[in-house]
């Protein structure tokens, strides 16, 4: 017994080390050969919670609500996969005998559906309406591996960036970084919109960032791939050479700085794009692409091969039964809720067999918070049930740092109080101030949480609670929207939260409101935030399971990656 204490205490301290780096300890554990692995048994409660008859008339308005919402977004989703007309299609098609983005991702992908980031992206916008803002991003599988896709959609503007475009393609990149996932470039592009250029070049965020995180994945080991197969011109030239592999199509595929115009300028000479920078003359002369395609199938059927090669070890695949929820997931149509003040059971419609094991479910009521598998992972449910309290935010603290050191991934379902609790009294405001505390130790624990997590704004995200609920800027590793969902400081109707008390000017202070309120309304609709980017897209409420699913298993991932034990500098092309 003294000499296994002794054992203990001595390398306890290289324990605390460790914990550090704990992804990389995760991953250099893992053998050469996958074993199979077995979960823990579990018994969770069964969450019994039919639609009782009471709740009917709340049921039924919140089905109007999605319904409406449903029909908004199957209207804009017909809108974005008609990309740039019907015109672009046919000159993209027939006069450049180029395939269409979508046909493109059906060659490369395997044949199963894949998880499509932010298609509503671009809509909306003060300079027009950019169509999935110029490119379609995701994660699909190849050859098995979850990969993230970049793919630019050149009947948009002409494959033209508009800073949408550059915002959509780093966020693409930073679910591969996230993630660790290899990462697929489609090259169609004819360079940035130059009457916005002060939008895409000068800052941190704008267009050279895609250059610095190709090369920050390459030093970090994730695998990067290009397809050249379309117009790949100025800063856009980077993208392939800077991947560790390139694959060109003959005849459609260009790589250069300047295109024929501009050396024409310069020098009076006449050159063909294909002279200039086409596929053979940089398979054969000049060594910046690493495969030649005759053909466009070829080049994905290449790329196929290329992500074949990478160091991972899959574990095998079984036929494990799927334990679906109790409920049918339709019915979260009518539980998403339309007003604060009512909140129906969710959880029961997303978990496997509709189980759940609550934790303190009799302290800080409203936040519910407990441990459930969706699709046999284990996860951490923090789903809000009214005000973010003293004691729900406490509660709140206390099991998401529980989650982070039990490695369970967190998933928060957000619908938080349309505004701040007012402060009329002393005793009102030593609650807030109590409140406030207990909020910003929340909001450390979820900051500071090294585990996976994903959001999901079933309802509202207003005010600070949605940070506690690891809100976007809390970089959550995914975060989506229901189509009924609202994004605002405040909620529609709550404008005088927001503005300071003015007795003296009664009417102006309420036509101010007014107008607050008709911003609000117009600002805070899922499809006004998805459109600027500001989640991963709407996604419908019975798809929620399915789309967990998909997330838990990319993020899992990482851990079959066999070749991140050493460190190395950023890759080098000849």
């Amino acid at each position: 017994m003294y000499s296994l204490g002794y054992s203990r205490f001595r390398y306890s301290s290289v324990i605390v080390c460790c914990h550090v780096q704990r992804w990389q300890r995760s991953v250099r554990r893992m053998s050469s050969v996958v074993k199979k692995k077995r979960s823990l048994r579990s018994a969770f409660p069964v969450l019994d919670l039919p639609l009782q008859p009471i709740h009917q008339h709340v049921y039924e308005a919140n089905l109007r609500n999605s319904n409406a919402c449903h029909e908004k977004f199957t209207e804009l989703s017909e809108k974005v996969r008609k990309g740039g007309g019907d015109n672009a299609i046919a000159r993209h098609t027939q006069r450049n005998r180029k395939l269409l983005v979508r046909d493109r991702l059906r060659l490369l992908l395997d044949d199963e559906g894949f998880l499509e980031l932010s298609p509503l992206a671009g809509l909306g916008l003060p300079y027009g309406d950019i169509p999935s803002a110029g490119c379609l991003t995701g994660i699909g599988r190849i050859s098995g591996l979850w990969c993230v896709f970049i793919a630019n959609d050149a009947t948009v503007k002409g494959g033209t960036a508009y800073p949408i475009t550059v915002k959509k393609q780093l966020r693409a990149q930073e679910v591969a970084i996230q993630n660790r996932l290899p990462c697929v470039y489609l090259v169609d592009s004819g360079g940035a919109f130059l009457p916005l250029q002060s939008e895409i070049f000068p800052d941190k965020n704008q267009g050279g960032r895609t250059f610095y995180n190709e090369a920050i994945m390459s030093a970090m080991k994730i695998p990067q791939v290009s397809v050249v197969c379309g117009s790949c011109t100025a800063g856009g030239a980077y993208i392939p050479t800077m991947a560790e592999e390139a694959v060109m199509v003959h005849r459609i595929g260009t790589v250069f700085l300047g295109g024929p115009p501009l050396v024409k300028a310069a020098t009076g000479e006449e050159v063909t794009p294909e002279d200039l920078g086409g596929a053979r003359l940089h398979a054969e002369v000049s060594g910046c692409i690493d495969h030649f395609a005759w053909e466009e199938k070829e080049a994905y059927v290449c790329t196929r091969n290329i992500i074949s090669t990478l160091n991972f070890q899959l574990p095998e695949e079984e036929e494990a039964e799927v334990k679906e929820p109790l409920y049918s997931p339709e019915e979260l149509l009518g539980l998403a809720p339309q007003s604060y003040n009512y909140s129906l059971d969710v959880i029961s419609r997303l978990t496997d067999e509709s189980r759940f094991h609550e934790f303190k479910a009799r302290y800080g009521t409203t936040l519910i918070t407990g441990f459930a598998k969706i699709h046999g992972h284990l996860v951490g449910l923090v789903a809000n049930n009214g005000e973010l309290s003293h004691q729900a935010a406490l509660k709140g603290s206390h099991f998401v740092q529980l989650c982070d050191q039990r490695d369970i991934p967190l998933v928060f379902l957000q619908n938080t109080a349309p505004t701040v609790a007012p402060t009329l009294s002393s005793t009102q405001a030593e609650m807030n101030s109590n409140c406030l505390k207990a909020q910003g130790s929340m909001m450390s624990a979820v900051a500071c949480a090294s585990v996976p997590k994903i959001t999901v704004v079933i309802g509202a995200c207003h005010g600070a609670d949605s940070y506690a609920m690891c809100g976007r800027a809390f970089d959550p590793n995914f975060l989506f929207l229901w189509p009924n969902a609202r994004v605002s400081m405040a909620a529609p109707g709550h404008a005088g939260s927001l503005l300071p008390p003015d007795s003296a000017q009664e009417e102006e202070q309420k036509k101010k409101q007014d107008d607050l309120n008709r911003r609000l309304k117009e600002e805070s609709s899922a499809f006004y935030s998805s459109g600027r980017l500001w989640d991963d897209g709407v996604i419908l409420p019975q798809d929620t399971r399915k789309v967990l699913r998909d997330c838990l298993d990319i993020i899992k991932q990482q851990h079959y990656q066999l070749s991140t034990k050493k460190q190395q500098s950023t890759l080098l092309r000849v």
